[in-house]
């Protein structure tokens, strides 16, 4: 599995170089990276598919429990047939879609890194590396949807689509992390087996799923996706179909079975959030007239299905989400792909400026009609076999609000059907005021892009026709997820009953709501209210520049004394409640060991308020060398004359550097106006002081287990050969750590040595 990893990282390395020779071709040889994982998938399909698993480990960091574990079962498999299928769908299609251009092989290789990412995400049995997959999965993103840079509208889609999911990872992140700690392992596969379900793990999930409804699109987090279709459209059909945005689903799918019914927050969560996305979703695509943005709607509507059927965590459900999922990837892959031959042959995908294609592309037209078909849950294909099991399987549901999540099912599945219908007129038929009416020119394109959505909709039927094929995919996976779904199956037929009839149901409101789309379309526009979610995000994004712009200019505005205000307050501020748990008052801790002590004390003390008061240079120059000179009496008395010399080594070369340094600056600091006011520098002042006291004093009674100094005095002579302890840590122990402290004084010593002599030199040529 690394080393699928590996094969990626490196074709994406050689494709630029190679895009020169090879021009659009070289994504022929990016294909080899999702080629190299159809083969891995060949090889061990029997195991995976036998409730089987494959794990491996790269140890990272033993000590800390870090390390690379990817583990894959079924439903991994499954995610990787559609990850690498499908990929190499895409890249054969690019051959053909894209015209030749400099940034192509840029491009064709962070194609393939978010390949190797996806692949990395589905694998991971870490959390933690999970996470980092996922954070890949969003800056390839960003740079793929941005891929042309000069376009405004794509950079700010670009932008849009990575702070929302990255986002929703970073809060997904402090998920991981509450879950990993409450169950005391970041392994997804021994968090399954014994699964925690405390307070903090609720919590976690909570933060998890906001992450995954970023990642996948659900409202309010959805703006990202419709936006994204200023990508490619090859990007379009690859990420924001088939594979990037199920990243959420996938990761729902998996926690699911685990927590769905221990944790009481989540069955509520991905309820509300799917149906909601479901509905509304389904209802804005019936408004779009860009194909491409019809579709992007339609895929947060479907999107919102999965989250729903997946989400719930029942064996039936389970079985019926994995079959939904694989046949929306093969639908709205292909459907994607349908769009960009479109656009490619006829300059346009607007439906109010296309007319008569079906006659001029006939075979991108019957393309067309499966694929729609089949995302409206027509029998006899894969969708429709699909569908009705998951309508099944919520009909019989023992979850509270059933006749929610079933009325909330036919009513997304009838705007399912709406908006396919709408998809199929608005790009094929006939309207004879358009502008792009169909001539002689435009025609199917070319092989290599018909090739890939043949594919795909073959298998769509094939998946409807044989559905014990299509079980024989879908129930391993489904077992992989949750154990009591093996032996629940797919059929293509399930005679007449309920959920065959709320399908004929959704089927004829979504014939009469395209019947009549024109009024339908102006009421829409009528009750529309409020700013749409795009223009929400620019407003937040605003309204976050301006805060961060004010704050800036108050915490950074240039004044010393306000640096060290934040600076000093963070100090105290930071590990004051730690400190204040960990404090032991009732500890009997001298203040002072002897009264000379206390004399040399209280002299550090008067020369730090010295230096604060006096206003001339030299004078708290001298102060504050005192100081010094007094810290290094109380080494003396402590027993650590090495220690002193020291201390007294350093206080004379600072007051000597400083003094050279004051010579060239007025006698007297000058007046500078206090940004803040007395009152709270004293505050701060005092707060320091308390904090530090404080600090020194727990330091000085938390010990709990022995000094390390035993084992130093124990080895000193023996391991060392020295009496002098301090010596031995020194020249041995940490022999390093003392080169490098050697090393900067050293080059301490030669820059100031340069300064005096570059003073010296500047100075006699000013003289002479």
């Amino acid at each position: 599995m690394l080393l699928l990893l590996l094969v990626h990282v490196v074709v994406a390395a050689a494709a630029s170089p190679l895009h020169r020779r090879l021009g659009t071709r070289v994504f022929w040889f990016c294909a080899l990276a999702p080629g190299a994982a159809v083969v891995w998938l060949v090889m061990n399909a029997g195991e995976l598919l036998d409730d089987g698993a494959i794990t491996r480990t790269v140890e990272w960091v033993p000590e800390l429990g870090l390390e690379m574990t990817f583990r894959a079962d079924a439903f991994s498999w499954l995610m990787v047939v559609l990850i690498a299928g499908i990929g190499i769908g895409v890249f054969a299609y690019s051959t053909s879609y894209f015209h030749a251009r400099p940034d192509l092989g840029r491009f064709a290789a962070v194609l393939t890194v978010f390949a190797g990412a996806m692949l990395g995400l589905v694998l991971a049995d870490n959390l933690l590396l999970l996470y980092v997959f996922w954070e890949l999965t969003s800056v390839t993103s960003y740079l793929l949807v941005g891929f042309d840079d000069r376009d405004g509208s794509a950079r700010a889609a670009a932008r849009q689509a990575l702070l929302i999911t990255a986002g929703g990872g970073l809060a997904m992140l402090a998920g991981f992390v509450l879950i990993g700690q409450s169950a005391g392992t970041y392994s997804i596969s021994q968090i399954a087996a014994d699964p925690p379900s405390d307070t903090s793990t609720a919590v976690g999930l909570v933060l998890v799923l906001i992450g995954a409804f970023a990642k996948s699109a659900q409202m309010p987090l959805h703006a990202w996706l419709p936006g994204a279709m200023a990508a490619p459209t090859p990007v379009s059909a690859y990420l924001h179909s088939a594979t990037m945005v199920k990243a959420g689903v996938y990761l729902i799918a998996r926690l699911a079975p685990i927590f769905a019914a221990s944790i009481t927050v989540w069955r509520p969560t991905v309820e509300i959030v799917g149906a909601t996305t479901l509905i509304l979703a389904g209802w804005k695509a019936l408004r779009q007239t860009d194909l491409k943005l019809l579709l992007a709607y339609g895929t947060v509507s479907q999107l919102g299905m999965l989250v729903l059927v997946l989400g719930v965590g029942e064996p039936e459900l389970v079985t019926a989400g994995v079959a939904l999922l694989v046949a929306h990837a093969l639908f709205k892959a292909s459907l994607f792909l349908v769009v960009g031959a479109v656009d490619h042959e006829a300059g346009s995908r607007d439906i109010r400026e296309l007319s008569g294609l079906r006659r001029a592309m006939p075979v991108t037209f019957g393309l067309a009609v499966v694929a729609v078909a089949s995302m409206a849950g027509v029998v006899p294909l894969a969708g429709f076999v699909a569908k009705e099991k998951a309508l099944d399987a919520l009909l019989h549901t023992s979850v509270t609000g059933g006749a929610f999540l079933v009325t909330a099912f036919v009513v997304g599945a009838a705007f399912t059907f709406a908006y396919g219908a709408r998809f199929l007129w608005g790009a094929f038929g006939d309207r004879p005021d358009a502008a792009h009416a169909a001539t002689a020119k435009v025609h199917d394109p070319p092989a290599a892009m018909l090739a890939p959505p043949v594919v795909l909709v073959a298998l769509t039927i094939l998946g409807g026709l044989f559905a014990g094929m299509y079980t024989s995919v879908v129930e391993p996976a489904a077992t992989a997820l949750d154990p009591e779904s093996d032996g629940i199956s797919l059929v293509l037929w399930p005679g007449f009953h309920t959920a065959l009839y709320l399908s004929l149901v959704s089927i004829a409101a979504g014939v009469a709501l395209f019947a009549v789309r024109t009024p339908f379309e102006r009421f829409q526009n009528r009750i529309a209210v409020g700013p749409s979610p795009a223009v929400v995000f620019e407003q937040i994004v605003r309204g976050m520049t301006r805060t961060a712009g004010r704050i800036t200019a108050i915490v950074q505005n240039g004044s010393l004394p306000v640096y060290l205000a934040v600076i000093l307050l963070t100090l105290v501020l930071a590990p004051t409640v730690a400190l204040g748990s960990s404090i032991d008052l009732s500890t009997d801790t001298p203040w002072a060991e002897s009264l000379l002590q206390t004399v040399v004390c209280a002299f550090v003390i008067i020369g730090s308020v010295a230096v604060a008061r006096i206003r001339r240079r030299f004078a708290a120059v001298l102060a504050l060398g005192a100081t010094g000179f007094a810290v290094a009496v109380l080494f003396v008395i402590q027993g650590a004359p090495d220690l002193a010399l020291t201390q007294l080594l350093i206080e004379t070369l600072t007051l000597v550097v400083l003094v050279l340094v004051f010579r060239q600056l007025p006698e007297r600091f000058p007046a500078v106006p206090w940004r803040l006011g007395r009152g709270l520098r004293l505050l701060v002042a005092a707060g320091v002081g308390v904090f530090v006291t404080v600090m020194a004093m727990t330091a000085a009674t938390a010990r709990r287990a022995p000094p390390v100094s035993n084992a130093h005095l124990e080895q000193a002579y023996p391991e060392g050969g020295g009496e002098n302890v301090v010596n031995v840590i020194l020249t041995d122990f940490r022999a390093l750590d003392t080169l490098g402290e050697v090393a900067v004084i050293a080059v301490a010593a030669v820059g100031i040595a340069s300064l005096v002599g570059a003073g010296s030199r500047i100075a006699r040529e000013v003289h002479s």
